[in-house]
Protein backbone atom coordinates (compact mmCIF):
# COMPACT_ATOMS: atom_id res chain seq x y z
CA UNK A 1 0.00 0.00 0.00
CA UNK A 2 1.28 3.77 -0.91
CA UNK A 3 2.71 5.40 2.04
CA UNK A 4 0.62 8.80 2.69
CA UNK A 5 2.64 11.93 3.00
CA UNK A 6 1.46 15.75 4.17
CA UNK A 7 3.28 18.55 2.59
CA UNK A 8 2.97 22.33 1.55
CA UNK A 9 0.87 22.39 -1.56
CA UNK A 10 2.48 24.01 -4.46
CA UNK A 11 1.76 26.03 -7.93
CA UNK A 12 1.87 22.71 -9.78
CA UNK A 13 -0.78 21.22 -7.91
CA UNK A 14 -3.53 23.58 -8.87
CA UNK A 15 -4.38 21.43 -11.88
CA UNK A 16 -4.17 18.03 -10.07
CA UNK A 17 -6.12 19.55 -6.83
CA UNK A 18 -9.28 21.31 -9.31
CA UNK A 19 -9.68 17.80 -10.84
CA UNK A 20 -11.36 16.40 -7.88
CA UNK A 21 -13.56 19.83 -6.27
CA UNK A 22 -15.11 19.95 -9.18
CA UNK A 23 -18.04 19.15 -7.87
CA UNK A 24 -17.58 19.13 -4.04
CA UNK A 25 -21.41 20.97 -3.96
CA UNK A 26 -24.47 20.83 -5.96
CA UNK A 27 -23.01 24.06 -7.03
CA UNK A 28 -19.70 23.53 -7.71
CA UNK A 29 -16.76 24.67 -5.37
CA UNK A 30 -15.02 27.59 -4.59
CA UNK A 31 -11.55 26.82 -4.02
CA UNK A 32 -10.23 27.67 -7.55
CA UNK A 33 -10.69 31.12 -6.36
CA UNK A 34 -9.25 30.79 -3.24
CA UNK A 35 -6.21 28.58 -4.62
CA UNK A 36 -4.15 31.67 -5.01
CA UNK A 37 -4.71 33.42 -2.09
CA UNK A 38 -4.02 29.71 0.17
CA UNK A 39 -0.87 29.40 -1.16
CA UNK A 40 0.46 33.23 -0.79
CA UNK A 41 -0.78 32.96 2.63
CA UNK A 42 0.91 29.22 2.70
CA UNK A 43 -0.07 26.05 5.09
CA UNK A 44 -2.06 24.91 2.00
CA UNK A 45 -1.70 21.11 3.12
CA UNK A 46 -1.11 18.46 -0.01
CA UNK A 47 -1.55 15.06 1.29
CA UNK A 48 -0.60 12.63 -1.43
CA UNK A 49 -0.02 9.21 -2.23
CA UNK A 50 1.26 8.38 -6.13
CA UNK A 51 -0.80 11.37 -7.18
CA UNK A 52 -2.66 14.60 -4.66
CA UNK A 53 -5.64 13.12 -2.76
CA UNK A 54 -6.81 15.28 -0.38
CA UNK A 55 -5.62 19.35 0.66
CA UNK A 56 -6.33 21.37 3.64
CA UNK A 57 -5.61 25.20 4.41
CA UNK A 58 -4.88 26.37 8.09
CA UNK A 59 -4.55 29.85 9.03
CA UNK A 60 -3.04 30.76 12.20
CA UNK A 61 -3.84 33.97 14.15
CA UNK A 62 -3.98 34.87 18.06
CA UNK A 63 -4.35 31.62 19.68
CA UNK A 64 -6.13 29.99 17.04
CA UNK A 65 -5.69 27.59 13.82
CA UNK A 66 -8.87 28.23 11.47
CA UNK A 67 -9.29 24.67 9.28
CA UNK A 68 -10.90 25.24 6.26
CA UNK A 69 -11.09 23.73 2.88
CA UNK A 70 -10.99 20.20 3.57
CA UNK A 71 -11.33 18.11 -0.02
CA UNK A 72 -10.55 14.41 -0.69
CA UNK A 73 -11.03 12.58 -3.64
CA UNK A 74 -13.83 11.09 -4.10
CA UNK A 75 -12.05 7.45 -4.94
CA UNK A 76 -9.51 8.05 -1.56
CA UNK A 77 -12.52 8.82 0.76
CA UNK A 78 -12.79 6.94 3.72
CA UNK A 79 -9.00 6.30 4.56
CA UNK A 80 -8.72 9.19 7.54
CA UNK A 81 -7.04 11.48 4.75
CA UNK A 82 -9.12 14.04 6.04
CA UNK A 83 -8.48 13.31 9.75
CA UNK A 84 -4.82 13.19 9.33
CA UNK A 85 -4.81 16.56 7.25
CA UNK A 86 -6.50 18.13 10.29
CA UNK A 87 -3.93 16.40 12.60
CA UNK A 88 -0.98 17.78 10.88
CA UNK A 89 -2.52 21.33 10.90
CA UNK A 90 -3.15 21.34 14.59
CA UNK A 91 0.67 20.28 15.05
CA UNK A 92 1.39 23.17 13.16
CA UNK A 93 -0.17 24.97 15.73
CA UNK A 94 1.15 23.40 18.82
CA UNK A 95 4.69 24.17 17.37
CA UNK A 96 3.56 27.87 17.11
CA UNK A 97 2.01 27.35 20.82
CA UNK A 98 -1.40 28.03 19.54
CA UNK A 99 -4.75 26.87 22.09
CA UNK A 100 -7.49 25.91 20.29
CA UNK A 101 -8.78 24.83 16.62
CA UNK A 102 -11.48 25.51 15.07
CA UNK A 103 -13.67 24.47 11.74
CA UNK A 104 -17.13 25.59 10.21
CA UNK A 105 -19.12 22.09 9.17
CA UNK A 106 -22.33 22.28 7.41
CA UNK A 107 -25.52 21.18 9.92
CA UNK A 108 -26.56 18.71 7.17
CA UNK A 109 -22.99 16.79 6.95
CA UNK A 110 -22.91 13.84 9.52
CA UNK A 111 -20.03 11.92 8.09
CA UNK A 112 -17.60 15.44 8.66
CA UNK A 113 -18.83 16.32 12.03
CA UNK A 114 -18.05 12.94 12.96
CA UNK A 115 -14.80 13.12 11.61
CA UNK A 116 -14.58 16.50 13.51
CA UNK A 117 -15.82 14.37 16.74
CA UNK A 118 -13.76 11.83 16.40
CA UNK A 119 -10.51 14.01 16.55
CA UNK A 120 -12.27 15.69 19.93
CA UNK A 121 -13.77 18.51 18.13
CA UNK A 122 -17.33 19.76 19.87
CA UNK A 123 -19.96 21.85 18.70
CA UNK A 124 -18.96 25.37 20.18
CA UNK A 125 -21.76 27.54 18.52
CA UNK A 126 -24.69 27.30 15.70
CA UNK A 127 -24.60 29.89 12.71
CA UNK A 128 -26.73 30.64 10.35
CA UNK A 129 -26.07 32.46 6.40
CA UNK A 130 -28.09 34.85 5.38
CA UNK A 131 -28.12 36.59 2.01
CA UNK A 132 -29.77 39.82 0.83
CA UNK A 133 -29.88 42.23 -1.83
CA UNK A 134 -28.16 45.62 -2.21
CA UNK A 135 -31.25 48.22 -2.28
CA UNK A 136 -32.05 51.86 -2.50
CA UNK A 137 -33.21 51.76 1.44
CA UNK A 138 -32.58 55.04 3.33
CA UNK A 139 -35.07 54.31 6.14
CA UNK A 140 -33.20 53.30 8.83
CA UNK A 141 -32.27 53.94 12.58
CA UNK A 142 -28.68 52.92 13.32
CA UNK A 143 -25.79 54.50 15.02
CA UNK A 144 -21.82 53.60 14.48
CA UNK A 145 -20.48 51.84 17.93
CA UNK A 146 -17.72 51.14 19.88
CA UNK A 147 -17.77 48.05 20.91
CA UNK A 148 -19.32 44.84 21.55
CA UNK A 149 -19.76 42.28 24.25
CA UNK A 150 -16.58 40.13 23.70
CA UNK A 151 -17.99 38.18 26.95
CA UNK A 152 -21.06 36.93 25.02
CA UNK A 153 -20.07 37.55 21.33
CA UNK A 154 -16.76 35.88 20.79
CA UNK A 155 -15.93 35.70 17.16
CA UNK A 156 -16.37 37.69 14.14
CA UNK A 157 -16.40 36.84 10.76
CA UNK A 158 -13.17 37.71 8.55
CA UNK A 159 -13.52 35.86 4.87
CA UNK A 160 -15.57 33.21 6.38
CA UNK A 161 -13.13 32.57 9.15
CA UNK A 162 -14.56 33.07 12.39
CA UNK A 163 -11.84 35.22 14.26
CA UNK A 164 -11.40 36.36 18.09
CA UNK A 165 -12.84 39.72 18.99
CA UNK A 166 -10.39 41.79 20.86
CA UNK A 167 -9.69 45.33 21.68
CA UNK A 168 -7.80 45.92 19.03
CA UNK A 169 -10.10 45.02 16.23
CA UNK A 170 -12.75 46.60 17.97
CA UNK A 171 -10.66 50.28 18.30
CA UNK A 172 -9.89 49.66 14.01
CA UNK A 173 -13.17 48.98 13.24
CA UNK A 174 -14.45 52.06 15.46
CA UNK A 175 -12.11 54.08 13.59
CA UNK A 176 -13.80 52.82 9.82
CA UNK A 177 -17.13 52.96 11.10
CA UNK A 178 -17.71 49.07 11.34
CA UNK A 179 -19.43 48.84 14.01
CA UNK A 180 -23.28 49.38 13.05
CA UNK A 181 -26.03 49.28 16.25
CA UNK A 182 -29.66 49.50 16.54
CA UNK A 183 -31.26 49.96 19.77
CA UNK A 184 -35.19 49.96 20.36
CA UNK A 185 -36.90 49.39 23.35
CA UNK A 186 -33.12 49.09 25.45
CA UNK A 187 -32.85 45.71 22.68
CA UNK A 188 -29.61 46.15 21.15
CA UNK A 189 -28.77 44.69 18.23
CA UNK A 190 -25.15 44.98 16.37
CA UNK A 191 -23.48 44.10 13.15
CA UNK A 192 -19.50 44.16 11.97
CA UNK A 193 -19.27 44.58 8.38
CA UNK A 194 -16.27 43.85 6.73
CA UNK A 195 -15.09 42.75 2.86
CA UNK A 196 -14.41 39.65 1.57
CA UNK A 197 -10.23 39.45 0.97
CA UNK A 198 -11.13 36.57 -1.92
CA UNK A 199 -14.14 37.63 -3.26
CA UNK A 200 -14.72 41.63 -4.97
CA UNK A 201 -17.64 43.56 -4.26
CA UNK A 202 -18.73 41.12 -1.40
CA UNK A 203 -19.53 41.80 1.92
CA UNK A 204 -19.77 40.11 4.76
CA UNK A 205 -21.96 40.93 7.96
CA UNK A 206 -21.48 39.58 11.65
CA UNK A 207 -24.82 40.25 13.23
CA UNK A 208 -25.76 40.10 16.39
CA UNK A 209 -29.68 40.23 16.68
CA UNK A 210 -31.28 40.86 20.36
CA UNK A 211 -34.82 41.70 19.05
CA UNK A 212 -36.55 42.26 15.38
CA UNK A 213 -37.02 45.66 15.45
CA UNK A 214 -33.73 46.40 15.93
CA UNK A 215 -32.61 43.99 13.36
CA UNK A 216 -34.58 45.35 10.84
CA UNK A 217 -33.16 48.86 10.93
CA UNK A 218 -29.81 47.21 10.53
CA UNK A 219 -31.10 44.78 7.87
CA UNK A 220 -32.49 48.29 6.18
CA UNK A 221 -28.91 50.18 6.75
CA UNK A 222 -27.08 46.92 4.78
CA UNK A 223 -29.34 47.29 2.04
CA UNK A 224 -28.87 50.93 1.34
CA UNK A 225 -24.91 50.52 2.15
CA UNK A 226 -24.32 48.12 -0.07
CA UNK A 227 -26.66 49.56 -2.80
CA UNK A 228 -23.96 53.05 -2.37
CA UNK A 229 -21.09 51.57 -2.02
CA UNK A 230 -21.66 49.22 -5.09
CA UNK A 231 -21.53 45.91 -3.64
CA UNK A 232 -22.94 42.73 -5.49
CA UNK A 233 -23.49 40.16 -2.57
CA UNK A 234 -24.29 40.73 1.07
CA UNK A 235 -23.46 38.10 3.21
CA UNK A 236 -24.82 37.41 6.50
CA UNK A 237 -23.80 35.15 9.30
CA UNK A 238 -25.49 35.03 12.95
CA UNK A 239 -26.65 32.44 15.70
CA UNK A 240 -29.86 34.24 15.31
CA UNK A 241 -33.12 32.73 13.10
CA UNK A 242 -34.02 36.40 11.56
CA UNK A 243 -37.30 38.00 10.71
CA UNK A 244 -38.86 37.86 7.58
CA UNK A 245 -37.37 40.84 5.61
CA UNK A 246 -37.01 42.34 1.56
CA UNK A 247 -34.72 40.34 -0.25
CA UNK A 248 -33.54 38.13 2.95
CA UNK A 249 -32.82 34.93 2.27
CA UNK A 250 -31.92 31.86 4.34
CA UNK A 251 -29.29 29.65 2.94
CA UNK A 252 -27.76 26.98 5.03
CA UNK A 253 -26.58 26.20 9.02
CA UNK A 254 -23.19 25.50 10.21
CA UNK A 255 -21.72 23.89 13.04
CA UNK A 256 -19.00 26.05 14.86
CA UNK A 257 -16.55 23.50 16.03
CA UNK A 258 -14.14 23.85 18.12
CA UNK A 259 -11.09 21.77 20.08
CA UNK A 260 -8.44 22.69 22.85
CA UNK A 261 -5.23 21.63 21.37
CA UNK A 262 -3.50 21.89 25.34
Amino acid sequence: MTKLRIREANDSDKTHVLKFCKNTFSWGDYVEYVWNYWISEGHLFLAEKLDPVGICHAFYSDDQVWIEGIRIKPNSRRQNIASELVKHAEITGLEKNLSFSFMLIDTENPISISMAQSLNYKIFQTWNFYTIEPKNNPNHNVTFGKSVNSKSHSHYVKSWRWLPIDDKILESFYKQNRIVNSSIDDKNSIAIITESEHFDRTLIVTLFSNSDESTCEILSFLQNFGWEKNYERIQILTREKLPSFDTLESKISFHLMKKSLV
